[in-house]
């Protein structure tokens, strides 16, 4: 399990991030890593949330391969226990699927980050259909999911901070996008739940 969950966050951040950046910047000729360095609340909420993903990458490690060193992350062992591992590993197989296949509904149109510089296409097909926020919702699984497998202080933090963070992403994502595509995603916003 150990080997398999640093396997497992390999090929999430690089299917799921790294692949579809290249993509699209292959195929549009524009840059889709859209956070920044600056103090506004976008690029602030990006670069936490990458410390976010890289704290679940180094918990993995440590629970992989420094046991001593992860008992250190205060584990929590009435949470731990088989049938919520096997509903986290299947939480974090959902999730690798459904942001896999979310992603490649958005085509050109990915992007991490709000892309004020180029006016993308507004996805309403595939998971876009039952979710408009297919791709953040995977990764709430995804999350969810690790902690279902290694419960400790840490990714019970990661989950909450995530969770945080995600809600207010979506949330700035929508206003640019009502300003963007105006009334055509105010309708897309009735007929679609946020979540699910």
């Amino acid at each position: 399990m150990k080997i398999i969950l640093l396997i497992y966050f390999l090929l999430f951040f690089g299917l799921a991030m790294i692949l579809p950046t290249y993509r699209t910047w292959k195929s549009t000729g524009v840059n889709p890593y859209k956070l920044g360095s600056s103090d506004n609340a976008h690029d602030y909420i990006g670069n936490v949330f990458r410390v976010v993903l890289i704290a679940c990458f180094l918990v993995v490690i440590l629970f992989a391969f420094f046991p001593n060193v992860y008992q250190l992350l205060l584990p929590i062992p009435y949470v731990a226990n088989n049938i919520l591992v096997i509903i986290g590993e299947g939480l974090l197989l959902l999730a690798l699927v459904w942001v896999l296949i979310a992603q490649n509904h958005m085509r050109k149109s990915w992007r991490i980050g709000i892309d004020e510089d180029v006016k993308t296409e507004l996805v309403q097909n595939g998971l876009f259909k039952i979710s408009r926020n297919p791709i953040f919702l995977g990764t709430r699984i995804m999350l969810l999911g690790l902690f279902l497998i290694i419960p400790n202080a840490v990714t019970l933090l990661i989950l909450i901070t995530g969770e945080l963070l995600i809600q207010i992403q979506v949330r700035l994502e929508e206003e640019f996008l009502t300003r963007t595509h105006g009334e055509s995603y105010l309708d897309y916003q009735k007929q679609v739940r946020r979540w699910i």
